[in-house]
């Protein structure tokens, strides 16, 4: 009797199911492919943890400034890894989300120190921010909320925000803890005027911006990193910065940040409602547009629909809402994604896997906090002003030809920077749209301008009344 083998199926490694649920076939990818894509982004991504930590540490302490750096440091790095983990996994695409430089400055000089709200309180409105943008990301009402605003004020918006970033990178004292080389300072006539090159921070953050020109445009990897610790390790060397006192610790949990965003909310007063309400409104803003970063990486691996917007953009709306929402519970500014990401695309990662490793990486980093607490500020200086560069490449998708476009673009573009503030300058926007709409008689558009307008009118009134 011939008795038929049964065939015996051999267990899948943990490669292997990694490849299945990753899809890594269909997409036409491999698991070293995907390993070098995340380690790729990572060293683009792990310098804007840094800069961030330094910046939020001019606004969340509790002494003094930059006496919770490490604690900030590990809650941006969680918050992440986390947020990367869910757009990994909900969507599974090769996307990073994280705590952007342009929130964390907004968060720190306008809303903080702008605007005197306590930072508990300012982290409870990210929190709300982040329910709200949850809430939105499944509903079609926010489609509606974003082509309400003209194309030329969104673009404006990331421009003023460019040049914010860049103010900040070549301003500021660079024996304090601010973020800036120090090339531009306060002058009592002139308001600023050109800094001292007798100051050696200065020039070694000077040096730090030359090395980062020389190396983006060389299309060096890891660029970003390099720089960082090059101008670091020149400013260890020549004494103008304390060496590190270690290079590996335990990571130190952000017990004195997590939960601050809920308890927050005594620290809200009467004087400070309109504040609160507006800088809601403004984070919220600041979400949606940057949510639309999404298309830009999606064209990359043509996953977008014949209507323009991504496949699946609901569950990485959805993961960015999310992301926000335990950011605000650790203490970080909202989460948004990296365009950075294309690094890796460009490597060849086409799968989450390749967010899944970038989140480890990040949790991995905290182990070194010991190291980059030691970084001075001016040696993170290049890092904002490249970003900056990066984002005013929007400039020219504005029509300067038709004034009714260029007048209110260029309010927001030229008030963001000088008041520090991304709020007025986007109020300021508002209004002259809706202006300028009344006088060419558009009536298309005139009830959203008008509504936009009467929303920056009431943020005007709020801020003056409290002032």
């Amino acid at each position: 009797m011939n008795r038929q083998a049964i065939p015996f199926s051999k267990p899948l490694s943990w490669r292997d199911r990694i490849s299945q649920f990753f899809r890594f076939k269909q997409l036409g990818t491999n698991f070293r492919t995907e390993l070098l894509a995340g380690f790729t982004i990572f060293m683009t991504t792990a310098p804007i943890l840094v800069v961030n930590a330094h910046i939020l540490g001019n606004a969340i302490f509790l002494q003094q400034a930059g006496d919770l750096f490490e604690q900030i440091l590990v809650a941006l790095a969680l918050c992440a890894a986390v947020s990367s983990f869910l757009i990994g996994l909900l969507t599974n695409y090769p996307f990073v989300l994280g705590s952007a430089t342009g929130a964390a400055a907004l968060f720190t000089f306008s809303i903080v120190l702008g605007m005197g709200m306590n930072w508990r309180l300012a982290l409870t409105a990210v929190l709300v921010e982040g329910i709200l943008f949850t809430a939105l990301s499944v509903s079609p009402l926010r489609r509606q909320l974003y082509n309400a605003i003209p194309n030329s004020l969104k673009q404006a918006m990331v421009i003023g925000l460019g040049l914010f970033l860049s103010y900040i990178a070549l301003s500021g004292k660079v024996a304090s803890l601010q973020v800036g080389a120090g090339i531009i300072i306060a002058n009592t006539a002139t308001l600023t005027s050109l800094g001292t090159l007798k100051q050696p921070a200065t020039l070694i953050a000077i040096f730090g911006i030359l090395l980062t020109t020389l190396l983006t445009v060389r299309k060096v990897k890891g660029a970003f990193l390099f720089v960082i610790f090059s101008t670091a390790a020149l400013g260890w060397l020549t004494g103008v910065a304390p060496l590190p006192k270690g290079i590996l610790a335990l990571p130190q949990l952000p017990q004195d940040l997590i939960g601050q965003a809920i308890v927050g909310v005594q620290y809200l007063t009467w004087s400070q409602l309109g504040n609160f309400v507006a800088v809601v409104f403004v984070l919220l803003f600041m979400s949606l547009s940057d949510a639309m970063s999404f298309n830009v990486l999606g064209r990359q691996i043509d996953c977008i629909q014949p209507d323009g917007e991504l496949y699946r953009s609901k569950q990485a709306l959805l993961s960015n809402a999310l992301g926000t929402v335990f950011g605000a519970i650790v203490g970080s500014t909202p989460v948004m994604p990296y365009l950075v990401a294309a690094s890796g695309i460009f490597e060849g990662g086409r799968s989450g896997f390749v967010a899944i490793v970038v989140g480890l990486l990040f949790l991995i980093s905290t182990l070194f906090t010991p190291l980059f607490a030691a970084i001075p500020a001016f040696a993170t200086a290049p890092i904002p002003l490249m970003i900056g560069v990066l984002m005013m490449s929007g400039v020219r998708l504005i029509n300067w030809n038709d004034l009714a476009e260029a007048i209110p673009a260029f309010l927001v573009i030229l008030i963001t920077p000088l008041t520090f503030s991304i709020a007025d300058g986007m109020a300021a926007g508002f209004i002259a749209h809706a202006v300028a709409t009344i006088a060419q008689r558009n009536r298309q558009g005139m009830r959203s301008s008008l509504v936009l307008a009467g929303i920056a009118v009431a943020y005007f009134t709020l801020i003056t009344m409290q002032a």
